[in-house]
């Protein structure tokens, strides 16, 4: 689906901003998708928790980008945590942990968790093993390899914070520079989060009782859901766009006017600053393409807004935000 789609640059953006929210949320984050987009749209009138999630987008970019020319390695992975963790004082970020920690529930003491990772000259060994584990010669096939290597990343635990969301970024990462992918259009934290509470008991049953069988039919399960929701999600976000583009050419609107439309499928949420930045024109010039947007019933104005005046492209942002089960009847 990713190599047949005529612009998949538009939904790349997208597609990140869903991941961050939801990997965001496993941790106990209350940001929603249009937290994020409004902050992106007016940084301004950002959250603390929409900044946080903003952060995960920023190093999901950044490794893309440096995946590209470097291998994922324990420095790649020390540079993601350094940008995941900006908004956080006291995670040490950008840095493997110098102290043991456990997981438990809330004020637990070490003798009382869940669980407790290695200790940290055990967490050096094992993160060096897992680095020769990515980049060594298999005949496993690749998502079994991710499944094990998604395992062995939290199992070590190396951060003192941050752990899940550089784990959960790490999947996309490799499904790209092993060329699974060929764009980053997939990801596995919506169906972790809807299922939150199998997906850590899974985790820790390999750790207690080598239980690998059920978590790797569970990885799985998850990559079936989430290719399909989001082929079903793609088609209907490339339909919608073919749509307006069609009415507006027939209507001999300016070509300006469908470069604004496309830039509303990169992020629903626009100001008139932004579009006069998109389109390189006048304020005048960008604020009237705006307003024939909203006549036309695809921009709406957002209500009890201050300046800057906020717009949104809804049945954009429906597509983009809809549950898994309901952009096209795919969840189990």
């Amino acid at each position: 689906m990713a190599r047949s789609l005529p612009n998949p640059h538009l939904l790349i953006r997208p597609f990140m901003s869903r991941e961050a929210v939801l990997s965001s949320k496993i941790e106990g984050s209350q940001a929603t998708l249009s937290d994020l987009l409004i902050l992106e749209a007016t940084p301004a009138k950002g959250t603390a928790e929409a900044r946080e999630v903003s952060d995960y987008v920023r190093a999901l970019d950044f490794g893309l980008d440096r995946a590209r020319t470097r291998p994922v390695a324990l420095n790649l992975i020390l540079e993601i945590h350094d940008i995941v963790m900006q908004q956080s004082s006291g995670a040490a970020a950008g840095q493997f942990r110098k102290v043991q920690n456990w997981i438990g529930p809330p004020g637990s003491k070490i003798t009382e968790a869940t669980y407790v990772p290695p200790p940290v000259p055990d967490m050096h060994a094992a993160l060096h093993a897992l680095e020769k584990f990515i980049h060594a010669d298999s005949d496993l096939p690749l998502l079994i390899r991710l499944a094990a290597i998604h395992y062995q990343f939290e199992a070590i635990h190396p951060f003192i914070d941050g752990n899940g969301r550089v784990g959960r970024l790490l999947l996309t990462l490799l499904l790209c520079t092993e060329e699974a992918l060929p764009h980053p259009l997939l990801y596995l934290s919506e169906f972790f989060e809807r299922h939150r509470r199998d997906y850590h008991d899974l985790l820790l049953q390999v750790s207690r009782q080598g239980a690998w069988n059920d978590w790797i039919d569970f990885f799985l399960v998850g990559v079936s859901e989430q290719a399909r929701d989001a082929s079903a999600r793609a088609v209907k976000l490339q339909d919608l766009r073919t749509r307006l583009h069609e009415k507006f050419h027939a209507a001999r609107s300016p070509a300006l006017l469908l470069k604004l439309i496309d830039e509303l499928f990169t992020s629903p949420y626009i100001t008139f600053g932004r579009a006069q930045r998109v389109l390189g024109i006048t304020p005048r010039g960008a604020g009237l393409n705006v307003l024939k947007l909203e006549d036309a019933g695809v921009l709406r104005r957002v209500p009890k807004t201050s300046r800057p005046i906020l717009f949104v492209a809804p049945k954009i942002l429906e597509l983009i935000s809809a549950p898994a089960s309901q952009s096209g009847n795919v969840a189990r």
